[in-house]
């Protein structure tokens, strides 16, 4: 969430960022809420004040305490609705995006910062290169699933491994971490509210999927107070997402489906440092993606087109013979403070002062790494994946 004191003190400079991620009106909201709760504070406490006598009480200040006790009750419910008022619109609120965000909510406004690779003239698709089992996956579990056989379930392993390599040479500690989540976890990430329509639910147990271990490295330290930063994981999840409002669109192949695999990078580190770790970020998913030597674009995300926790976002995008365009398969986003301060999480400045520390999020690899390499090379597998358990070539 926002620091509510920082945009009560400097108001305007909050709307005006916001307003860039189409914000303003629950920003204004937020701040009539928490004005009218600030307003009955006073009045509360006054009237608690009022129920303190020393010695024995008279009969009139027995009445009188009944009558302050009455009022009390009618503020404090009063108070309480306010409360609970003002904390719905700061869950409804985004964190501002940087201002060197573009402006702009669609992908045609993100702003292009280079172009790495030559793109390689119209190919196949990658269910006509490597082996991808879609009907057969249909039949068991609907649309948006699919099998991957034989040896391109074997680069798809080769890559995760080799992600997981690079991410634990910079310094990244390798996990394993749980996919099913509780509900406090998805909203202290900001998936929830705004995002809850994508998120597969387990009712019954309370329990959510997640559709990226960002989830579970934010809610890692869920709480807790760390006494030394940066702190730096990586891990390696399936993901789940219901693709909610993408009817129509990607519909060949496997390029948009419900379940995937991911190598994820996270961060905790000092707010004057996120700037630098999440170029570092961008670094780490570069040189992977060279690596493969995958012809590529890096995109400065549209103010209007980040997600409610990102302040700044980049995104890696390879080139697709089959589509002719660039599509995104890996991203890198700075959450500010904005998680560890709804998660709970605080860091120690000194001996007794406590500060929220801020939380970055990458993406190594995903399963979409695999597509653009196999469309490609046509089968050809990297000889960097080879170490790894891959074949030197895939058929489909």
């Amino acid at each position: 969430m926002i620091d509510l004191r920082a945009a009560r003190a400097d108001p305007e400079r909050f709307r005006e960022a916001l307003a860039r991620k189409g914000a303003a009106e629950r920003f204004d909201a937020l701040l009539a809420a928490d004005e009218r709760w600030r307003a009955l504070v006073p009045r509360v406490d006054e009237l608690r004040g009022r129920q303190k006598l020393k010695g024995k009480p008279t009969p009139e200040q027995i009445e009188e305490l009944a009558r302050v006790k009455e009022e009390l009750r009618a503020a404090e419910d009063e108070l309480a609705e306010a409360q609970a008022e003002r904390d719905a619109w700061l869950q409804q609120v985004p964190n501002p995006p940087a201002p060197t965000a573009p402006d702009g909510d669609t992908d045609e406004d993100a702003e292009e910062l280079r172009r790495v690779g030559d793109p390689a003239a119209e190919g196949p698709e990658h269910t006509e290169v490597g082996r991808f089992e879609m009907e057969r996956a249909a039949r068991l579990s609907g649309s948006r699933f699919g099998f991957l056989v034989g040896d391109t379930a074997l680069v798809a392993f080769s890559l995760y491994r080799f992600a997981l390599d690079r991410a634990v040479a910079h310094g990244h500690v390798p996990m394993l971490p749980p996919v099913l989540v509780r509900e406090e976890a998805m909203y202290g990430t900001g998936f929830f509210p705004t995002d809850r329509s994508n998120i597969y639910a387990l009712e019954a147990d309370e329990l959510y999927l997640t559709g990226t271990s960002e989830v579970a490295l934010a809610g890692f330290h869920m709480t807790e107070i760390l006494d030394e930063l940066p702190l730096r994981y990586a891990a390696f999840s399936t993901c789940f997402r219901r693709e909610s409002g993408a009817a129509g669109k990607d519909t060949r192949g496997m390029f948009r489906v419900h379940q995937f695999n991911k190598v994820e990078l996270f961060v905790y580190c000092e707010p004057a440092r996120s700037g630098e770790e999440h170029d570092r970020l961008l670094a780490i998913e570069e040189e992977i993606v060279q690596a493969l030597g995958i012809p590529y674009r890096v995109v400065n995300v549209a103010a209007g087109d980040l997600g409610d926790p990102a302040s700044k976002k980049y995104d890696i995008e390879a080139w697709f013979p089959s589509q002719q365009r660039y599509r995104e398969i890996t991203s890198t986003s700075n959450t500010t403070d904005f998680q560890a301060r709804r998660l709970g999480i605080r860091y120690r400045v000194g001996e007794k002062e406590l500060e929220t520390p801020h939380t970055l999020n990458g993406t190594a690899i995903t399963d979409r790494c695999l597509l653009a390499l196999l469309e490609n090379f046509r089968g050809e597998v990297p000889e960097v994946l080879r170490a790894y358990g891959a074949p030197a070539t895939v058929t489909a």
